[in-house]
């Protein structure tokens, strides 16, 4: 649905009166268009002393094209990118403020903040202090940033510097237009990531299964894995028939329709992927309804349906393709979580309930799939425009949009490619993972 209030602000009367009244005035945000560059203008690179990223993350970005310098530029950068491992110490996190406070400004258009630290929870003493403090640090400069600039932090353990090419691609380009303020553990990983042949298409010879994929959001993470190499096996049920074909012609890819709360559909799944594509690499879990009541409300069968939809099936079928060994190794499954199961949400019980499972889903299964050579890991979309969040009432639809540092609503390609990057062959390291595809809404954490 359009966001007819962010059309306004670019008219010419918007232009003039939005500024009057001081009203929000949400950017333009620069999505991926394929050919395009990854940065628009250089990226600044420092560190604080000791840090044991900066070699690397010089290397990594001069290799995916992008214009490094250490010294600041003239105008604007589109990227500030600080190795932060070496604070050690909270007296240290000085090195984080000079190094960001004369340059803050320059940041471009759609530009990028990247903060590089060690996982507090690998360190000790003082040092897990220091690490920990750089979190409220980039939360804050998430909300400080204008015109659709954003900013992440990325934990990155010792042994895993090799590891942070394609998280570094994708925080840096248009991929993650709609993901703001998030905070991302790379960890050492039983299988080394591996860099792709061709970062245009990261996902050649894979085998993707992607429920729920008739539409929307699903639809979207159909397209964009297929732009990315992928044969994708849309599922969804059969009343989505019609709409799921269109999508797997679209993309090139198979449509199968079965409904993954029946009992034998896990054998069903495991079948099919198996006789038909010899195995899966990317599974997505994205089948999801809502059946919304206050819990006074709220019958048996609206709790029992969305448990079993969001939440129940995923973890039948994860069961069964690992058991089976179905899910190839250093395969990937990814679920859709939601800031509902973050946050919690009016008359949503049962969804945030699911929703906040299938975070737990990734919890457990991250040191399972590990074990197995494979990751995984979840996206947690905010307000996203979708036909879901057109029939929501127009002043809880503005608030929605308003109330997040980009000021608007995300698109259903913001969560797609959030999902095209874990499943990045050169991602193996990106295992347990939650990011919020939310354009940091001030809604819970």
């Amino acid at each position: 649905m359009a966001d007819r209030y962010q059309q306004f602000t670019r008219t010419p009367v918007g232009k003039f009166v939005v500024p009057k009244l001081g009203l929000p005035n949400p950017a333009t945000l620069r999505r991926y268009k394929p050919g395009q560059p990854a940065l628009e203008g250089p990226a600044l690179l420092g560190a604080a002393p000791g840090g044991r990223l900066e070699k690397t993350v010089k290397d990594q970005l001069a290799d995916a094209g992008i214009e490094v310098v250490t010294s600041p530029a003239e105008g604007r950068h589109a990227a500030l990118v600080f190795d932060a491992t070496g604070v050690t110490d909270p007296k240290q996190l000085r090195e984080v403020y000079k190094f960001f406070h004369p340059v803050i400004r320059s940041v471009g258009s759609s530009g990028r903040v990247v903060v590089l630290g060690t996982p507090p929870e690998l360190a000790e003493g003082r040092e897990r202090i220091a690490q920990r403090a750089l979190e409220g640090f980039v939360r804050s400069v998430g909300k400080e940033l204008k015109r659709g600039a954003t900013a992440q932090l990325v934990y990155v353990a010792e042994g895993a510097e090799d590891a942070t090419e394609s998280t570094l691609r994708f925080l840096l380009s248009a991929k993650s237009a709609f993901v703001d303020a998030q905070v991302i553990r790379i960890g050492t990983h039983t299988r080394t990531a591996t860099a792709p042949e061709n970062w245009d298409k990261p996902l050649d010879g894979k085998v993707a299964l992607v429920t729920g994929a008739s539409r929307g959001i699903g639809a979207a993470i159909a397209e964009v894995l297929a732009r990315d190499g992928a044969h994708v096996v849309a599922l969804d049920i059969p009343a989505q028939g019609a709409d799921l074909s269109k999508v797997a012609n679209k993309v090139g890819g198979s449509a199968l329709q079965l409904d993954i709360t029946a009992a034998d559909a896990p054998d069903k799944l495991a079948e099919y992927l198996t006789t038909r594509h010899d195995g899966v690499d990317i599974v997505v879990h994205n089948a999801g309804i809502t059946r919304d009541k206050t819990l006074g409300n709220l019958t048996e069968g609206g709790w029992d349906s969305v448990i079993a939809v969001n939440l129940a099936a995923q973890l039948a079928v994860n069961d069964k393709l690992i058991g089976a060994k179905v899910l190839k190794e250093n395969g990937r499954i990814v679920g859709v979580s939601s800031i509902a199961g973050i946050a919690g949400n009016v008359g949503q019980t049962n969804y945030a309930t699911s929703k906040a499972g299938v975070i737990g889903m990734i919890d457990v299964g991250a040191e399972q799939l590990a074990g197995y050579g494979g990751t995984i890991n979840a996206v947690a979309p905010g307000f996203i425009e979708t036909k879901m969040t057109a029939a929501v009432p127009l002043f809880i639809r503005e608030a929605g949009r308003r109330l997040s540092s980009l000021g608007q609503g995300g698109l259903p390609v913001d969560v797609a490619e959030t999902i095209a990057w874990y499943a990045n062959p050169a991602s193996a390291a990106v295992n347990g993972n939650v990011v919020r595809v939310c354009g940091q809404a001030l809604l819970g954490a």
